[in-house]
């Protein structure tokens, strides 16, 4: 996230110095590359903020309280059976959807905010549980969390 912050924050300023220039002072009623920049750097700077907002989310996860958890908790890196597959997940505030690997296992992070990660807060090794999909109710099984 901080690699992907560093470049929208380039871009950002590149797009606002461009639509700034008064070499590229619009042409004629029709020429809207400046205002089109414009717009781009106002999106792409609502973007640096939000990357922001999240980074700091991120920092803020205590790692070492949900290590000692003795059930599923913001932190959590769980395993879950589904149907007969083993999968891994990252359980964090923020940047669900993100595959990291975790020596060579992929590990998905979910966001508590998912049907999923909301589901598996406060569950214990063992314990089953249903999350409804648009095209089908899963059963899940937590088989361990660190």
């Amino acid at each position: 996230m901080k690699t992907e912050l560093s470049a929208l924050e380039s871009a950002s300023k590149a797009n606002r110095e461009f639509a700034t220039d008064q070499e590229f002072k619009a042409e004629s009623k029709y020429d809207t590359r400046a205002l089109e920049a414009s717009y781009l750097a106002s999106a792409e700077a609502k973007r640096v903020e939000d990357l922001k907002l999240e980074i700091q989310m991120l920092e803020e996860v205590d790692l070492d309280l949900a290590s000692k958890s003795s059930e599923v908790c913001i932190g959590s890196l769980v395993q879950l059976k589904y149907l007969e597959h083993e999968k891994n997940y990252f359980l964090i505030p923020t940047s669900g959807g993100t595959l990291l690997s975790v020596n060579n296992t992929p590990v998905l992070v979910v966001s508590v905010f998912s049907p999923l990660g909301s589901a598996l807060l406060g569950l214990k090794v063992g314990e089953q549980f249903e999350v409804e999909t648009p095209k089908e109710n899963r059963n899940y099984q937590v088989i361990s969390f660190l």
